[in-house]
């Protein structure tokens, strides 16, 4: 209905609609976590956790408005996601945007239990956003320097124990964890500065992720490989104005659905042999997921 609008006008009405999802909906799960946070009784916790987790579906379904409000967006998607609320699951995807998170909040939005990201600290001071995540118990992640751990030895592994007591919480709350392996958003420099050996990828961490898998293997269902690729965007070129002004004509996704076999899981950092088994399973989904962007890039682009 609004197709025919020009690009600054789509821009206006989908940020509009984003801002006003995201404030409102958010307000109200902060109101949920205040009756979280004063009344800790384990059936009341229970019964607000599950409010909250149903306004952030709700949100899910209005960013998902993003790419269908103003323009029709075209989703070529290979493999299939379960169909399970109840369960829990690991997201493994490469990382090229903030566009990267409205994206997988479409595809889980129906079928999967909500996602829970891995967050920098520093989003906690963003109004509205920070504390909502917080009542969702998003973990907050405050990364040290080499000359932070060097000057106070007893930060090291405080990342890592922050992950620990996430995923206890994670044990009782039916979840979907998003770990965007690369750490941060591909772009030509940071491909560059990290000399990485795959055209399209920066270098994975596997720590995190293997930790992940060391807490919470047993319960996972399923490890979800998503690849991602915005046709016509360049890595490092902007998705955000090409999606608010409905020139993002075309999405690809491709979904491995990934058993979580014993061997995955094991003490990442005091096990040598694991940690080296471990890195050469997570870089060869990597060089798989790599192949797979150059191939539809070389076929479509």
């Amino acid at each position: 209905m609004l197709r025919f609008l020009p690009g600054p006008i789509k821009v206006i009405i989908n940020f509009t609609w984003a801002a006003l999802a995201t404030a409102i909906i958010g307000l109200l799960i902060i109101v949920v976590g205040i009756f979280k946070l004063l009344l800790p009784i384990p059936p009341i916790k229970r019964l607000t956790s599950s409010i909250a987790n149903g306004l952030f579906r709700l949100w899910a379904y209005s960013v998902s408005g993003l790419f269908s409000l103003t323009h029709k967006t075209e989703w070529v998607i290979e493999g299939d996601l379960p169909d399970n609320r109840n369960g829990w699951y690991m997201i493994l995807c490469n990382h090229l945007s903030w566009v990267d998170i409205p994206l997988l909040m479409h595809l889980s939005r129906k079928q999967l239990p909500m996602p829970r990201f891995f967050l920098k600290q520093e989003l906690f001071w963003v109004p509205v956003i920070g504390l909502g995540c917080w009542v969702l118990d998003m973990p907050f992640m405050k990364r040290y320097s080499r000359e932070q751990i060097a000057k106070k030895p007893e930060l090291k592994g405080k990342d890592i124990e922050t992950t620990r007591e996430k995923c206890e919480k994670f044990r009782d709350i039916p979840t979907t964890i998003i770990n965007f392996c690369e750490g941060t958003r591909l772009t030509p420099e940071k491909h560059k500065r990290k000399q990485s050996e795959f055209q399209n990828l920066l270098p994975p961490k596997a720590g995190g992720t293997s930790f992940t898998l060391q807490a919470m293997g047993e319960q996972f269902q399923e490890i979800l490989d998503v690849t991602v690729v915005y046709p016509g965007i360049q890595p490092g070129e902007s998705v955000v104005y090409p999606l608010l002004s409905g020139k993002l004509k075309k999405i690809y996704v491709h979904i491995d659905r990934i058993p979580v076999t014993p061997d995955l899981r094991g003490d990442y950092f005091n096990d040598e042999a694991f940690r080296g088994h471990f890195q050469a399973w997570l870089n060869e989904r990597w060089k798989k997921k790599d192949q797979r962007i150059s191939q539809y890039r070389s076929d479509h682009e």
